[in-house]
């Protein structure tokens, strides 16, 4: 029985000392002081420190560790045996003969949890590749995002040029042939019915192709954005979807001191045409609702339809570039994005982006305002 004891024994540790990571149990007294119960012994592989100088001296792994890195697992470890859970570390191991540094990662639970010490059971990792691939993955993101921000950029400048071509040469030749066209009608003599009216319809097509040029190259770069803010863009805008599509839009902007950077401003006017644009197309709604609106820190933009609604699939279309760009757009600027079914039917859309400190009057400025005034 002693021979078949030590035989499972001696294979039980050749099988920890194989496996791709470290086996330990750690103990915290009541003063804080740590302790390595025990250690598997291939330890001295992933930490080029030998079981038996651990378990002597848990500070040992000060040695192999950066400082800030072995400081941070100290933390984590007085909290976890604050509120008696289990640990979770991540950490990186100083480079040793010019090689890349290795990444670690100590998890453990907490079976004993007694009035005097704290006891976990558990495991070190090595994450090095995992790492490495999350941060390639991070920077391709990056990447991708500065990609779509320069394209961006170029599309909105070249939309600026097409604005400005539309207002400047297209808006005079169309006033240039509505003045011609009137001073047509007025020379025809008035026996000719037939021809006066002709004349009163190309002045009436004249008209609406000028109205038209000027939705267009709103449309494409509102100066309205630049001359009187945010939210009389985003009225004009509503008022221009009600016309074109006979869908009722109502806005509510709350600005009331609200001043937002022209490249914020531009992405949420963006923003806001791209989610009516989709509701023209698929919502299949008669009301829609804008509210633009700061709480405390964030500045809010509620959109809300009561159309067909909006499902777990139609968020996650492989064609669905609408919501991709507002989502890219959100992103870029740090906030925050809600898509979801309204309470009531509809689609709801919630987007929430910091404000800076001096696009909003503080808390202390309100009050001392009131007390003045």
């Amino acid at each position: 029985m002693a021979r078949e004891l030590k035989a499972a024994t001696e294979w039980w540790q050749s099988a920890i000392a194989n496996v791709p990571c470290v086996t330990f149990t750690l103990q915290r007294n009541r003063t804080g002081s740590l302790r390595l119960i025990d250690i598997s012994a291939n330890c001295q592989k992933l930490l080029h420190i030998r079981a038996e100088d651990l378990m002597a001296s848990f500070d040992c792994l000060a040695e192999v560790l950066d400082p800030a890195e072995y400081s941070r697992l100290e933390e984590v470890i007085a909290v976890a045996a604050a509120k008696r859970s289990g640990l979770l570390w991540e950490g990186r191991l100083r480079a040793r003969n010019r090689q890349k540094a290795k990444w670690i990662r100590l998890q453990a639970q907490t079976p004993k949890a007694l009035i005097r010490t704290v006891t976990w059971q558990g495991v070190i990792t090595d994450f090095s590749r995992e790492h490495d691939l999350d941060l390639a993955l991070k920077r391709s993101r990056e990447q991708l995002s500065e990609l779509s921000a320069y394209l961006e950029a170029g599309k909105e400048e070249e939309r600026e040029r097409i604005a400005r071509d539309i207002h400047d040469e297209l808006g005079s030749i169309l006033v240039a042939l509505k003045i011609e066209a009137a001073l047509l009608t007025s020379k025809l003599p008035k026996n000719q019915l037939a021809l006066r009216d002709k004349a009163r319809s190309i002045e009436t097509m004249l008209d609406q192709a000028m109205g038209t040029a000027s939705r267009v190259a709103r449309e494409l770069r509102p100066g309205i954005l630049k001359e009187f803010g945010l939210s009389a863009a985003i009225e004009c805008q509503a008022e221009d979807f009600s016309q074109r599509t006979g869908i009722t839009c109502r806005a509510q902007c709350d600005d009331d001191g609200l001043e937002v950077e022209e490249r914020c401003a531009l992405a949420l006017f963006r923003i806001v045409q791209e989610a009516l644009t989709n509701v023209a197309k698929h919502a299949h709604a008669s009301l829609v609702a804008i509210r633009l609106y700061r709480d405390r820190q964030q500045l809010i933009v509620e959109i809300r339809d009561n159309g067909r609604g909006i499902g777990e699939t139609d968020l996650h279309k492989p064609k669905s570039f609408g919501l991709r760009g507002i989502r890219e757009r959100v992103r870029s600027l740090n906030g925050e994005l809600s898509v979801s079914a309204g309470e009531q039917g509809g689609t709801h859309i919630v987007l929430s982006l910091p404000l800076k400190s001096s696009s909003r009057r503080t808390a202390v400025e309100e009050d001392v305002q009131h007390k003045l005034f």
